[in-house]
C-alpha cells in the first residue's frame, strides 16, 4: 500500500507541471500578441474593414451611373424624356455634348457609361405617330453595371412618362422606340471583363509580397547590417530591390494576357507598346507600396499582413468585382486612391476599346502621382530604419 501511493504521488506532480507549463506558454503568447501592435490591429481591423466594405460600399444593382445626353433638338419632349432618365436613379447626366464625335469620345475614354441620342425632328415624328427610335449605346466592358440599367431603361421611361402632358396620345405603349447598342462587349461576356482584370489583380499581389518581404528579410537573415556599411543610399538601395521585380512583372502580365487571348478569346484592339509602357507605372507604383510596408514592419508576418489588409480594399473598391460607379462618393473616393483602380480603366480601355494615351490621361497621371508619393514615403521610412 506504501508503494503504491508513493508511486501516484510523482504521477500528480507530473500531471501538474504539464498543465502550469502549458499555462505559462498560453500566458506568454498572449503577451506577445498584445506587444505586436500589428497582428493585434489586424484581428480587429480586418472583420471590421470587411463588413464597412461588403456591408456600404457594394451594391451588385448600381444607380447613378455616368451619362452624356446628345439632343439634336431641345423641346418639351426631349426635357421630359431628360427628366425620366434621371428619375429612373440608373442614370446620372453629367455630359451634353455637341455632337456625334464628341458623344463618341466621352464613350471610349470611359468618362460616361452610357450615351443616348435624340435625333432631329423627333418630336414631329412621335406626334405623327411614326414612332421614332431613341439611340442608347452603353459601355459593356463592365456588363454588370450596364445591364441591369439597360434592361429597366424602357419600363423606367415608359412609367415615367405615362402621364406627361408633353407626350400626345398617351397609350400603353411608348411612343418612340428605344434602341440600345452594347459597345465593346455585346455578346456581354464577362471573360472580357474578368480577364484583363486579373492582370492588375495579380500583378498587385505578387509585387506587394515580393517587395513588402525584402527588408524585412535583410533584417531576419542578418544581411541588413553589411548592406547599411556600404556606400549606398536609400534611394539606391530601393531601386536596386525594385527594377528585377519590375521584369517579372512583365513576364507575368504577359503570360496572363496571352492565356486569354488564345484560351479565352479576349482581343487586344489598343497598342501593345501603350500598355506596356502604363503597365511599368503600374508595376513600379505596387512595388514602391510593397517596399513601404517592408520598411513599417519588424518582421516577414507583419509584412504580409500589411499586404492582406492593403489587398482587400484593392479587390472590392477597384471595380474588378464590383461595379465602381455603384459605390457611394466616399467609397469612390478611396478607390481613386489606389493605382489599380486606374490600371483596370487603362487595360480594359487598350484591349477592349482600342484606346489612346490621350483617352487615358487621368488615370495615367494618376498612376504616376501615387507611385511618387509611396516612393516618397518608402525613402523617408528607410532613412529612420537607418536611424
Amino acid at each position: 500500500m506504501t508503494h503504491m501511493l508513493s508511486a501516484q504521488a510523482p504521477r500528480r506532480k507530473r500531471g501538474d507541471g504539464f498543465w502550469r507549463k502549458t499555462w505559462a506558454v498560453l500566458i506568454k503568447e498572449f503577451i506577445q500578441l498584445r506587444r505586436d501592435r500589428v497582428s493585434f490591429g489586424m484581428i480587429i481591423m480586418l472583420p471590421l474593414m470587411q463588413l464597412m466594405l461588403f456591408g456600404y460600399a457594394i451594391n451588385t444593382n448600381p444607380r447613378d451611373l455616368p451619362t452624356a445626353v446628345l439632343f439634336q433638338e431641345h423641346n418639351d419632349l426631349t426635357r421630359s424624356i431628360l427628366a425620366a432618365l434621371q428619375n429612373t436613379r440608373y442614370f446620372k447626366i453629367t455630359e451634353f455634348p455637341q455632337n456625334e464625335v464628341e458623344l463618341d469620345k466621352l464613350l471610349a475614354s470611359g468618362k460616361v457609361l452610357f450615351a443616348i441620342e435624340i435625333p432631329a425632328n423627333f418630336e414631329r415624328a412621335v406626334r405623327r405617330g411614326d414612332k421614332p427610335s431613341m439611340w442608347v449605346a452603353a459601355d459593356a466592358t463592365d456588363p454588370v453595371a450596364a445591364g441591369s440599367a439597360i434592361g429597366a431603361l424602357g419600363v423606367a421611361i415608359q412609367t415615367a412618362l405615362a402621364h406627361d402632358r408633353a407626350v400626345p396620345d398617351a397609350k400603353p405603349q411608348m411612343p418612340f422606340e428605344i434602341r440600345s447598342h452594347a459597345r465593346y462587349n455585346p455578346a456581354g461576356q464577362t471573360q472580357l471583363n474578368i480577364v484583363p482584370g486579373l492582370v492588375g489583380t495579380i500583378l498587385t499581389m505578387t509585387m506587394l509580397v515580393f517587395t513588402a518581404l525584402s527588408v524585412t528579410r535583410e533584417i531576419e537573415r542578418g544581411t541588413m547590417e553589411t548592406l547599411l556599411s556600404m556606400p549606398i543610399t536609400p534611394i539606391e538601395i530601393m531601386l536596386g530591390k525594385i527594377v528585377p521585380y519590375v521584369f517579372v512583372g512583365f513576364v507575368q502580365a504577359s503570360l496572363i494576357i496571352t492565356i486569354g487571348v488564345f484560351l479565352f478569346g479576349v482581343p487586344i484592339i489598343g497598342n501593345l507598346a501603350v500598355l506596356a509602357a502604363l503597365s511599368t507605372l503600374f508595376i513600379a507604383s505596387n512595388l514602391a507600396t510593397g517596399y513601404t510596408f517592408s520598411t513599417v514592419a519588424q518582421n516577414q508576418l507583419q509584412a504580409m499582413q500589411m499586404t492582406l489588409m492593403y489587398f482587400l480594399p484593392n479587390i472590392l473598391l477597384s471595380g474588378f468585382m464590383f461595379p465602381f460607379a455603384g459605390m457611394p462618393v466616399w467609397a469612390q473616393w478611396i478607390g481613386e486612391a489606389l493605382p489599380l483602380t486606374h490600371y483596370l480603366r487603362i487595360v480594359r480601355a487598350i484591349m477592349l476599346k482600342g484606346s489612346s494615351v490621350y483617352d487615358l490621361h487621368y488615370d495615367a497621371a494618376a498612376m504616376f502621382v501615387l507611385m511618387l508619393v509611396t516612393m516618397a514615403v518608402a525613402i523617408m521610412r528607410f532613412r529612420r530604419t537607418l536611424d
